[in-house]
C-alpha cells in the first residue's frame, strides 16, 4: 500500500520580490490537479530565526576550531 500525497512545499533559495514570482505562480498553479497557491510572506520572525540560527552554526564552528 502506497501513501497518499495531499500536496508539495516549495521553499525558494532566498526571498524574492513579489512582483518577481507572480509568473512562477501562476505558472505552478495552471498545473494539471493544483487547487491552489499561496505565499508565505517575510516577516520579522523569519529574520529572527535565521539569525539565531546563524549564530548557532558560528558557536558551533567555534567550537570545533577551538577544540583542544
Amino acid at each position: 500500500m502506497t501513501d497518499r500525497i495531499k500536496g508539495f512545499v516549495v521553499t525558494l533559495e532566498e526571498d524574492k520580490r513579489e512582483d518577481d514570482v507572480a509568473h512562477l505562480q501562476s505558472l505552478i498553479a495552471a498545473l494539471k490537479g493544483v487547487h491552489s497557491v499561496s505565499v508565505s510572506v517575510h516577516n520579522v520572525d523569519d529574520h529572527i530565526n535565521r539569525q539565531r540560527i546563524r549564530q548557532e552554526l558560528i558557536d558551533k564552528l567555534w567550537g570545533v576550531l577551538n577544540a583542544p
